[in-house]
């Protein structure tokens, strides 16, 4: 009896060594611990968006004429009202002198000729005076009132005259004045097209052909971006937003979300979007920003603080992760139940603890329910 105990558990020994010497080596896996922190639900542009100017004009001349001083550069900022382009108008200024003298000759006719309506009206004031005591006859009244008449006549002719010179002298500074271009806002000068000497007309209807100047509003800027119509559901005005930019990588900005299109962009059929607006808050000061940059924008629609989070690449299908389990060293399969949600960060509700280690990179060979592992440094 005693030989067979002795038998059976020499057989135990092999056993058990046989099992530790063809065991797999244990597999060495990356494990991230799970710990509180911030969850957003955010819906980010399905293709590039760009940065805008609140005000941007294509600015032409109203008529044709040839270039006769160029005021600006390209990259100059300019103010309300500087001119910025001027075509020949030594002719337009000529007329304006010549109107101008003819309103000044009219304006003294028209005070000469109301200088002898008043007159000729005191006249006719005292005839009717003198006739009340018969010093004077009904025929040297009748005259003086028919001179004070005619007078007044005169005068009301010689005003007309005068506003109607007036307004010829208004018809050609206008003239004059669309000769030049000017700015109608604080800007900087995209672009120039014509040099002195050139002619430029001004742009056909239904024609496009390029701006004599291009201004930009560089004080204002926004970006725009499409949005999956899906996503678009849950949007509303003023929720704050995250921009990044390519020229500005490693770095993000604060914005609100402004406008939203009130129609879907059937640009790409299969992939329909809403174009939205968002501008920044507040505009950065230490970052120069050019209209025509691409940017990336995310719609934070949710928040939920202070929650246990895993790292959204952890999750296998159904809910589930790999827990890593100390004593056995071993992996084990937990289903959870998850909250918000991005493609960076996932709640979770139940199913793990604070300081929970699970899988970090499913990819890793053999990393299954059930593995012998051992946690990288």
């Amino acid at each position: 009896m005693k030989k067979l105990i002795l038998s059976l558990g020499l057989l135990a020994l092999i056993a058990a060594g046989l099992y530790v010497l063809n065991r797999p080596s244990p597999i060495e896996v990356r494990l991230t611990e799970v710990q509180p922190g911030l969850v957003e639900q955010i819906a980010a542009n399905s293709r590039a968006g760009t940065i805008k100017a609140c005000r941007r004009s294509r600015l032409s001349m109203p008529q044709g004429g040839r270039v006769e001083r160029l005021l600006v550069d390209e990259g100059d900022h300019v103010e309300p009202g500087q001119p910025l382009l001027e075509l020949w108008n030594k002719d337009l200024k000529a007329r304006l002198e010549e109107v101008a003298a003819t309103l000044k000759a009219r304006e003294i006719q028209a005070s000469s000729a109301c200088h002898i309506a008043d007159l000729a009206r005191r006249e006719a004031r005292r005839a009717e005076s003198l006739a009340k005591n018969r010093l004077a006859s009904e025929e040297l009244l009748d005259q003086r009132q028919t001179e004070a008449r005619r007078a007044a006549l005169a005068c009301d002719e010689a005003r007309a005259l005068t506003e109607q010179a007036s307004a010829t002298l208004k018809l050609h500074q206008v003239l004059l004045d669309d000769s030049v271009l000017k700015a109608p806002f604080a800007g900087v000068v995209a672009e120039v097209n014509g040099e002195i000497g050139e002619y430029v007309t001004p742009s056909p209807p239904g024609v496009a052909t390029p701006p004599a100047v291009d201004l930009i509003d560089d004080s204002c800027l926004y970006v725009r971006a499409p949005i999956d119509e899906v996503e678009a559901a849950q949007l509303t005005v003023a929720q704050p937003v995250r921009i990044t930019l390519d020229a500005f990588r490693g770095r993000s900005f604060a914005g609100e979300l402004t406008r939203i299109a009130p129609f879907v962009s059937e640009l790409e059929k299969q992939a329909r979007t809403v174009d939205v607006d968002v501008r920044f808050t507040p505009p950065p000061e230490d970052a120069h920003l050019l209209v025509g940059y691409s940017a990336d924008i995310e719609v934070i629609i949710k928040q939920h603080d202070k929650v246990l989070r895993v790292p959204t690449e952890t999750l296998l299908q159904n809910n589930r992760v790999l827990r890593y389990d100390a004593d056995s060293q071993t992996l084990q399969q937990v289903s959870v139940e998850t909250g918000l949600g991005n493609w960076t960060w996932t709640e979770i509700r139940s199913g793990l603890q604070a300081r929970d280690r699970i899988l970090q990179s499913l990819d890793t060979a053999g990393a299954e329910a059930g593995a012998h592992v051992v946690p990288a440094p």
